[in-house]
């Protein structure tokens, strides 16, 4: 490792939490990792490695590392790649928002997060030609008169209206589940997805809510699919500004 590789921070936790048995980080080899423990919170750290990228080793140890963390109690997750310069730093960080840290940590007690995307229903074209006039229209244009520009209009009303049935569909169905969590919060936009919804579900309660979800999807099934992930750390949940860091080149 390079002098100025820095301390590579993976999460903060109440003060006195001891790390699971066997626990590694990031690198090849991996590092040790260790806590910082400053008044009634703390860091948990390893040394970075000099070269750091987002590799898949690095990526799953980084995650399986929280998700054993969160196991134990509440964690305050940082996103991969995040490196302070010292120890000095993120002491006096940890000592200057004390309060804020211990206040989210309770928050997420005996919580994970569950994250819900939706997207689009799958061979839903019969349906949509069912149910949609204008889609019906164009294909009967189309039959007519065949050409580029014809396909082209029908295959943007297609999508046009799988996305919308998609996002009725599912807003129905995070209305059902939001009343089951703790918190609710909007992701940002991806890519063939027309809703990106993460909640903080009770631990106990997240098979229950899990089933409901596949339930749910079971029975929208002809408007939408979802894809569910979880349990995850609770990203969504927590502020980004928690320890002053800079991003490793990854």
């Amino acid at each position: 490792m390079s002098d100025d590789a820095g301390l590579y921070v993976y999460a903060i936790t109440r003060a006195g939490r001891p790390l699971p048995p066997g626990t590694s980080g990031v690198g090849s080899p991996a590092a040790p990792v260790r806590s910082i423990r400053q008044g009634r919170v703390a860091a948990v750290i390893s040394d970075a490695p000099s070269k750091l990228r987002a590799r898949r080793r690095d990526l799953l140890a980084h995650q399986d590392l929280l998700l054993r963390l969160s196991a134990r109690g509440p964690v305050l997750p940082m996103r991969f790649g995040m490196v302070a310069s010292d120890e000095e730093t993120i002491r006096g960080q940890l000592a200057a928002r004390e309060a804020d840290h211990l206040v989210v940590l309770e928050h997420l007690s005996n919580a994970i997060e569950v994250n819900v995307k939706v997207l689009s229903a799958q061979d839903a074209l019969a349906s949509v030609v069912a149910e949609d006039k204008n889609v019906r229209r164009l294909r009967d244009t189309l039959r007519r008169q065949p050409g580029y520009e014809a396909s082209l209009r029908l295959g943007e009303a297609v999508a046009a209206a799988l996305d919308s049935r998609a996002l009725d569909a599912g807003r129905h169905v995070l209305r059902e589940l939001a009343p089951r969590a703790r918190a609710v919060a909007q992701g940002p936009d991806v890519q063939g997805c027309v809703l990106n919804t993460s909640f903080l579900v009770p631990r106990t309660d997240s098979d229950a809510f899990l089933a409901l979800a596949r339930d749910m999807a079971h029975e929208h099934r002809n408007r939408l699919q979802l894809r569910l992930s979880g349990p995850l750390p609770c990203y969504s949940f927590v502020s980004a500004e928690r320890v002053p860091v800079r991003t490793a080149g990854v």
